[in-house]
């Protein structure tokens, strides 16, 4: 029994030390708290597509939702529909033969995958090759798993593409994983054949497995291609993909992984203890988007990103920074003028004085310190507002 006026002591889990709130949520906590004194922020920060489903999509997700027998407990694997429909869009898409019951697996998104991906293949105390600059997530979810992170550069360079030279070098014989995201974020640098040939050769002649995280590739981008497309790929690649993106669904969390049938089945018996299958009508509905039409995807992944870039381009000449104009995907990675001291002393004065939220490239990594990030997740007139602000400011 507890003694009187003695204190209650509990300490959180020692995992916790090695990471720390995710950048965003706390940024944008001081975002909303502007905004609730009236400052009207307009946020440039993250990559959550502004935009609707195609209706056809909607419309089977309210049909089935109004079914009585539609709310039982799912199967952690998916139901067949949705597993064919993401097998079919392989298939029209990146020409990669996938088999829908034994070659994939539904996520709830790729930060899931992330988890359950180490969770199969890493024993704490193994190592994982992490992109620098990378997404932060690679980083955290394999810190809190007790993964040891070995970084690997990104340098603009080299095209943001990994130095194979420099990996060569290492010691690579604890590493079981590396983690690969092309077309990339936050660089925009594309994916080519050659690399991902690389990749593959890099993979089996070091038993390494790689990740390629590959919701990028319809955005800004008409020549979408798989890690898959590498011959024997699929003995040592797993690729993610999300609706996020492509879809315009990141709130309905549907993402996949594509792989050999021994991985599937190594990553389904964690997924199975951690989580249920998805609402069997959110199911449907995703089935139902990947049929898309090509237009679809041409105005909502080409010409409206197109049209918002142009306008991010804008952004950056008046902020003084460079860039490179053959990026792709959702954001616009910049590289800041010299007489900054860093990056922060450029974001926070974009913050404060023109109240534009853009994100700083530290977060991603230290080869990210010296550049800033613009997602095109904002609707014209919002970016056209931005950069009047920004030319206010920088124009004094």
């Amino acid at each position: 029994m507890q003694k009187e006026n003695q204190p209650y002591k509990i300490e959180p889990a020692s995992r916790l030390s090695h990471v720390s709130e995710y950048y965003f949520s706390r940024k944008l906590k001081e975002v909303a708290r502007m905004n609730a004194e009236g400052k009207n922020v307009i946020s440039l920060g993250i990559g959550s597509p502004d935009m609707p489903p195609s209706e056809e999509t909607i419309n089977v997700l309210c049909e089935n939702a109004r079914k009585p027998d539609a709310h039982g407990y799912q199967p952690t694997v998916g139901i067949p529909e949705l597993r064919k429909a993401m097998a079919d869009w392989y298939k029209r898409w990146y020409d990669v033969d996938l088999d829908p019951a034994t070659e994939i697996q539904p996520l709830i998104g790729s930060k899931e995958g992330i988890l359950h991906v180490t969770l199969a293949l890493v024993n704490p105390g193994d190592q994982v090759l992490v992109p620098n600059p990378g997404y932060p997530t690679y980083t955290s979810l394999n810190k809190i798993l007790g993964s040891e992170i070995v970084n690997y550069n990104l340098r603009e360079d080299n095209h943001w593409q990994p130095d194979f030279e420099e990996l060569e070098k290492m010691d690579l014989s604890r590493v079981k994983i590396m983690w690969t995201n092309y077309p990339n974020m936050p660089t925009g640098a594309n994916a080519t054949m050659e690399l991902y040939e690389k990749l593959v050769d890099f993979a089996h002649r070091h038993q390494i497995v790689i990740v390629n995280d590959n919701p990028y590739s319809f955005i800004l981008n008409r020549k979408p291609i798989s890690i898959l497309n590498v011959p024997g790929a699929k003995e040592c690649c797993i690729e993610f993909n999300s609706m996020s993106k492509s879809h315009n669904m990141p709130g309905w969390r549907v993402g996949m992984l594509a792989t050999n049938a021994t991985f599937v089945q190594w990553i389904l018996k964690i997924k199975s203890n951690i989580d249920s299958g998805t609402f069997r009508p959110l199911q449907l509905a995703a089935a139902q988007a990947y049929h898309n039409s090509a237009e679809w995807h041409e105005e909502a992944n080409i010409q409206t990103y197109a049209r918002r870039r142009k306008l991010a381009e804008e952004i950056m000449h008046t902020l003084g920074c460079t860039f490179d104009p053959e990026q792709v995907g959702m954001f616009l990675w910049g590289r800041i003028p010299d007489h900054y001291a860093d990056v922060e002393e450029l974001t926070e004065k974009v913050l404060h004085e023109a109240r534009v939220f853009i994100t700083p490239g530290f977060i991603f990594g230290s080869n990210g310190k010296r550049y800033i990030r613009i997602s095109l997740c904002a609707k014209e007139p919002q970016l056209e507002e931005a950069l009047k602000r920004i030319q206010a400011i920088m124009n004094k």
